[in-house]
């Protein structure tokens, strides 16, 4: 492929994402990532397919989310996860990793396709849109598979962030106890900030902390995922073997650790959270921009049910986070 192809839907994919940006700046309220996706649909759908921004919007929602994921490291804070506790960080090992295998069990019951069911076990265990992609990443997921998994991440962790604080308020569960809840099953980032609002300051601060949790499993899920490739590449002659850790994973993982026991300097870390949050959010603009008609008319009973029940266990996995804190 000539480099001049990926610049029409590349350029698309930051437009995209500035606009994210902007519509989070606006409204603080709305995640960036999630603005991102709906206009990606909205202008995938109006324009249609084009071979001219393909090649592009394929690099973004691969290789610019793996820059996203990668510096997604700097932004999370070892000692603060610690310091909820050892209690609530098994609840949090617990809700990725029961979620995602109770994700799979469901999934083959429903007889949803093995990569699907893995991309939605994944995003609503860990952290949404940018686990399903990164999840993807290191798969080699169908696109029309990671942009279902997407559509199903936003429509129930929208859902989501409402009726928990919903279910706190009228079974009069403690505040700062309910943002924990929040932290542990809420699927997205920005879906999280917006459960802890609702429910007051402390909440929201105990949440967001619960929620980086998550996101710290998702180096550990992911290399899991690698080294299973790996096996499974060793088996079969003249397979070629994935890297033991990708690329992105290992700078994740290094972000985190500088992060936690470097005294870095205030300004690097307002650049890299810009960068970050641009390259997640145009990555998502790519995604939703493959989320035409034909897919969504694509998604089936089965992966809507997947999706019912991924939400449903992993709020019940995440429920002792209530107890947990005060």
């Amino acid at each position: 492929m000539r480099p001049s192809a990926i610049w029409p839907g590349l350029i698309l994919a930051v437009a995209g994402g500035a606009a994210g940006l902007l519509g989070h700046r606006l409204v603080p309220q709305l995640s960036p990532v999630l603005v991102a996706i709906v206009l990606g649909v909205v202008i995938g759908n109006v324009r249609g397919p084009s071979a001219v921004v393909a090649p592009g919007l394929a690099v973004a929602s691969r290789r610019v989310l793996r820059t996203g994921v990668a510096l997604l490291g700097l932004q999370l804070v070892l000692s603060d996860v610690l310091d909820l506790g050892w209690a609530m960080v098994l609840v949090i090992v617990a809700v990725v990793t029961g979620g995602i295998a109770g994700g799979l069990l469901f999934g083959r019951a429903l007889g949803v396709p093995p990569g699907r069911r893995l991309l939605i076990a994944c995003g609503f265990s860990i952290c949404g849109a940018a686990a399903v992609a990164a999840t993807a990443g290191v798969r080699r997921s169908e696109e029309k598979d990671v942009a279902s998994a997407v559509a199903l991440v936003v429509v129930f962790g929208s859902a989501a962030m409402l009726l928990l604080p919903a279910i706190a308020v009228v079974t009069g569960v403690d505040p700062v106890g309910a943002g924990a809840w929040a932290g542990g099953s809420v699927h997205e980032v920005g879906q999280v900030v917006v459960a802890g609002g609702l429910l007051g300051g402390a909440a929201l601060q105990v949440a967001v902390v619960v929620k980086l949790g998550r996101v710290l499993m998702l180096a550990p899920v992911l290399t899991a995922l690698t080294w299973a490739d790996r096996r499974r590449g060793a088996e079969v002659e003249g397979a070629v073997r994935p890297p033991l850790m990708p690329a992105f994973v290992a700078v994740f993982i290094l972000g985190s650790v500088a992060r936690t026991w470097l005294p870095l300097p205030g300004p690097l870390l307002d650049v890299a959270g810009f960068v970050q949050s641009g390259a997640l959010a145009a990555a998502m603009f790519a995604l939703g921009h493959g989320l035409d008609r034909t897919c969504l008319s694509a998604l089936r009973s089965r992966e809507v049910a997947l999706a019912a029940a991924a939400s449903v266990l992993v709020a019940l996995i995440a429920l002792p986070a209530v107890f947990l804190v005060s």
